[in-house]
């Protein structure tokens, strides 16, 4: 909410899955760290990258009128909803950096996933390549947005040691 992207933004991308754009600068990292969980025997896949704008849009709007038909007031319902989908011009989808990641056998992008090999193999290994969990279970209060145990962001190999180490998420660092 605080760093909405310019209406014009249109990052540089890069196919890093069937269908599936990473922004170019950091497509190679995320392919590389893909490729070294398989080659550890676990498989994670890409099932969201890049948004465009439009797209986002439709998502967000889905995720406020659920809570509208719910029955939650309009501010709730706007609250609620941009806890689970960020504001169109501000989520990292559109950025370009970020990915929702996920094994085969848990496709669902569900609190559940910490429960997974995929989700224990990017704990342990996402920062060798720049990778952090972007919206950590305990970080709520400072993101603004709900536990996604499945985003991960790219902010460099550097950036993302120091982040784990420090057990900072990024508004923090």
């Amino acid at each position: 909410y605080d760093h909405p992207l310019p209406d014009d933004y249109a990052p540089a991308l890069t196919e890093v899955q069937a269908g599936y754009y990473y922004d170019s600068r950091a497509a190679e990292p995320l392919m590389n760290m893909l490729e070294a969980a398989a080659d550890a025997g676990v498989s994670i896949y890409v099932t969201s990258a890049f948004r465009a704008m439009s797209y986002q849009v439709v998502l967000y709007e889905q995720e406020v009128d659920y809570y509208r038909n719910l029955g939650y007031s309009e501010d709730e319902a706007i609250t609620l909803g941009g806890s689970l989908v960020a504001y169109p011009g501000t989520s990292e989808h559109q950025l370009g950096l970020a990915a929702d990641l996920v094994p085969p056998d848990h496709p669902y992008l569900t609190e559940s996933f910490e429960n997974t090999d995929g989700f224990a193999w990017l704990d342990e290994h996402a920062a060798d390549y720049g990778f952090v969990l972007r919206y950590p279970k305990d970080k709520y209060e400072i993101t603004r947005i709900a536990y996604e145990p499945w985003h991960y962001r790219y902010v460099g190999v550097e950036h993302a040691q120091e982040m784990n180490r420090m057990h900072l998420c990024l508004e923090e660092y």
